[in-house]
């Protein structure tokens, strides 16, 4: 018993010791956001800045209305992406769940193979550009890459043999359940943790997505928050080499590059910091659950 407490007593400690490392990171990003940049250039980043700026914020907002226009472009696409991720990957996990489907093996193989071989960047722009036609599109930052993930397909199909008796879908079927039934009506309402465990990673994928906006996207009113960040640090960059007036509107003063850095990590971040407390209690046991093999 004492032996109990006492290491309950060290694994607390010793968890919050990980838990303020896995915060000082973040603590030092959204400090470094409100530092000076001369500040940030002399004496690097810190937790005690010898100046406090606004800099970085001020060029933000002076931004706004871009910056308002490319968060809705990448809520659309992560909550659309998501949601339609999420019901093609738990519609396909299904029948490679179901033994007495016929050909499982064969659809598991055909999904398993996507993880370890890929045509390339190359044919895949080729691809969508030359056969679909969605560059330009909102198509293009939905599809390519994240709207199916063989590694999801295959936890929700584990987390479906693990967790969900035959006896209760043989008992479904007796009572004269469709397969349509069963899925919507047993199948999705047992698989909540491994939902919300795939909704998350498919998510985060979404919204730190640039990739797709690089290759497909050069119309500006379709920039994500990430791609519109990423243009907008190009953009600083080529006016502090050439030396030019700064956009904040109080003359020719460098602008806070560094700093706003900082501040476009701290936009980005801050909608997966209100999202993820409402899926972490479901995140352990879908990944734990769903990773075991069935």
């Amino acid at each position: 018993m004492l032996q109990s407490k006492a290491f309950d007593r060290f694994a607390s400690i010793f968890l919050g010791c990980l838990v303020v490392i896995t915060l000082l990171p973040i603590v030092l990003i959204v400090i470094s956001s409100f530092t000076a940049e001369d500040a940030l250039i002399q004496n690097g980043y810190s937790f005690w800045p010898q100046e406090w700026s606004l800099d970085a914020y001020y060029y933000m907002v002076k931004q706004g209305a871009v910056i308002l226009r490319s968060y809705g472009v990448s809520i659309f696409v992560t909550v659309v992406g998501t949601l339609c991720s999420v019901l093609i990957t738990t519609m396909l996990a299904y029948p490679m769940s179901r033994k007495s489907f016929k050909y499982r093996n064969v659809l598991s193989f055909f999904v398993f193979f996507t993880m370890l071989f890929n045509g390339g960047i190359v044919p895949a722009y080729i691809m969508w550009t030359q056969i679909f036609h969605i560059k330009n599109t909102i198509f293009a930052l939905l599809i390519p890459n994240y709207l199916v993930n063989a590694f999801n397909v295959i936890l929700v199909k584990n987390y479906y043999s693990n967790n969900v008796p035959d006896a209760l879908l043989e008992a479904a079927q007796i009572d004269g359940a469709s397969e349509m039934t069963i899925f919507r009506r047993i199948m999705l309402p047992l698989a909540v943790p491994a939902i919300a465990t795939i909704s998350l990673f498919t998510g985060l994928c979404y919204w730190n997505d640039w990739t797709n906006g690089l290759y497909y996207i050069s119309n500006e009113k379709l920039y994500s928050i990430q791609m519109l960040l990423m243009n907008i640090m190009n953009n600083i960059q080529a006016l502090r080499a050439n030396s030019t007036a700064s956009l904040l509107g109080t003359g020719v003063v460098d602008l806070p590059g560094t700093a706003i850095r900082m501040a476009m990590a701290v936009i980005g971040i801050l909608p997966i910091l209100l999202v993820y407390p409402f899926v972490q209690k479901h995140l352990v046991r879908g990944v734990v659950v769903g990773a075991v093999k069935g």
